[in-house]
């Protein structure tokens, strides 16, 4: 392959990771389609199925993005906490939130979210909780993680309006003196 045929897929392949995760972050991965983030990438959609196997394994892909970085830190931090409360209130719940409560519809997909939400938000808690000494770690972090995904999810549900109506940094304040 030409160096300028490599540095096209490469470019390629960035543009469709980006695009995608613009996408998936806006809509969910069950309400964005390959040909939309062709479209966004500004490359013909068929280089999804070239690149990554398919829409599954991009979106596999762009989730494993963030497993470069250092883990993150645990839901018990507030600036961690208000940056996802945020995150949700911005773009809504991501196929990540989704996945603790609704099963997505690809196993595949499911499978890489659940492994993602223990990743960000499952692992940094049972960390914290084992060297804290405190038992059963796994099940408290669990439960945790369980009750933040119910509130923020239920913020956008419209059975709870004063929780819907809340400031962000109240949320924050009253969920970490909850969980706390």
């Amino acid at each position: 392959m030409s160096p300028a045929k490599r540095r096209d897929s490469t470019r390629s392949r960035q543009l469709l990771l980006d695009a995608a995760a613009g996408l998936f972050a806006e809509r969910g991965f069950d309400r964005s389609t390959t040909r939309e983030i062709g479209e966004r990438a500004g490359v013909d959609p068929a280089l999804i199925a070239r690149y990554f196997g398919g829409k599954a394994q991009l979106y596999i892909a762009v989730l494993d993005l963030d497993r470069a970085n250092a883990r993150p830190a645990d839901l018990l931090e507030p600036e961690r906490n208000l940056m996802l409360v945020d995150r949700v209130d911005r773009r809504g719940p991501g196929p990540v939130f989704r996945a603790a409560v609704t099963p997505l519809e690809d196993p595949e997909v499911q499978a890489a979210a659940a492994d993602q939400l223990h990743w960000r938000l499952v692992d940094p808690l049972r960390e914290r909780f084992t060297r804290e000494g405190l038992d059963r770690p796994q099940l408290r972090a669990e439960l945790m993680v369980a009750a933040f995904v119910g509130i923020v999810l239920s913020r956008h549900g419209g059975a709870f309006s004063a929780l819907a109506e809340a400031d962000t940094d109240e949320v924050v304040h009253l969920v970490l003196d909850m969980l706390g």
